[in-house]
């Protein structure tokens, strides 16, 4: 009886590859390999059954009639589910829990940078000014998640000793531990009007995309900051951009933007009150081997035909 085929179609295989290893797994399947850069034969197409990759130009997944699992090595699948040639037989599973640590602490460290001032500490070092002022308090404020995820969870979870106040959005309301409300999708205005801090955590869908308009920002506390380590597809730019010039709001933390890198010539990089960040949220010097943990259950999963874990739901789009 043959082997499943895997294509690890990736700059760097080996994390998957002694994964596959370690775990005994060799001799279940198939396993082929193949920088970005190349593309399988006719023979590949038609034989693969699993794949791990970033992307896959399109529509070459019309050439794969065997293809029945895509593991991403990202979290945001838009890219994926946009797709013509995506089908639906076909189990995408993305790299959703693999930035409980990263992503949490990227976060909690923007928090702080806002609040200690450190950026003015800065230049007060550059010009040899002893300049003390009190930073504020993170305790007692109010930091409102659009997108109460795992990500959006693990950050209630780690800032829960700084005594703040912790609310949010979830598409299916249910109490959750370190949340002190818990709001639907429809009462996003509420959670805006009484936060101090607004941090996106939202996936890309229908129902998100541009969600953050002007209106969306006049809803915010003149005195609130917004922080986006989701994606740049969810605010509408011009928009922020006018609303932190006419100090509609005080200020924004942006990881994640429409266009990466952001281009030399864009407002972003000059506007007042606004943090670029080149997307290192979710970066971390080992992130080939938690994905690779995340992957090798999946492909037991496969193996053994079980559930799989971080399955993408098309009907909602994440």
């Amino acid at each position: 009886m043959s082997k499943p085929v895997l294509v690890i179609w990736l700059q760097n295989p080996d994390p998957y590859l002694q994964a596959i290893e370690r775990e005994g797994l060799t001799d279940r399947v198939e396993v082929f390999t193949l920088s970005p850069e190349q593309q399988p034969d006719q023979e590949l197409f038609e034989r693969m059954e699993a794949l791990i990759a970033w992307k896959v130009p399109e529509p070459l997944i019309e050439q794969m009639p065997k293809l029945r699992w895509i593991q991403t090595l990202s979290v945001a699948v838009d890219s994926w589910l946009g797709r013509k040639d995506m089908r639906d037989d076909i189990v995408l599973t993305c790299a959703r829990g693999v930035h409980d640590v990263q992503m949490p602490e990227s976060i909690i460290g923007s928090l702080l940078y806002i609040t200690r001032g450190f950026d003015v500490l800065l230049d007060q070092q550059k010009q040899h000014v002893w300049n003390r002022r009190p930073p504020q308090p993170l305790y007692g404020k109010t930091l409102g998640i659009l997108g109460l995820g795992t990500v959006g969870q693990a950050v209630a979870r780690k800032l829960q000793p700084f005594g703040m106040r912790i609310i949010g959005t979830k598409n299916s309301p249910q109490q959750l531990p370190g949340i002190d409300q818990v709001y639907g999708p429809g009462e996003t205005d509420t959670v805006l009007e009484q936060s101090d801090f607004v941090l996106l955590q939202l996936p890309v869908t229908p129902q998100t995309e541009n969600l953050m308009t002007m209106d969306r920002f006049r809803r915010m506390k003149p005195s609130a900051y917004l922080l986006n380590f989701a994606r740049g597809q969810i605010i509408v730019d011009d928009d922020l951009i006018e609303a932190l010039n006419t100090n509609v709001i005080k200020g924004a933390v942006l990881d994640v933007f429409r266009q990466e890198p952001l281009p030399a010539d864009h407002p972003f990089w000059d506007v007042p009150g606004l943090k670029v960040l080149p997307h290192i949220g979710g970066m971390h010097p080992e992130r080939d081997k938690i994905v690779a943990e995340l992957f090798i259950r999946n492909l037991q999963a496969y193996l053994n035909g079980e559930p799989q874990t971080a399955v993408v739901d098309f009907s909602v789009g994440y």
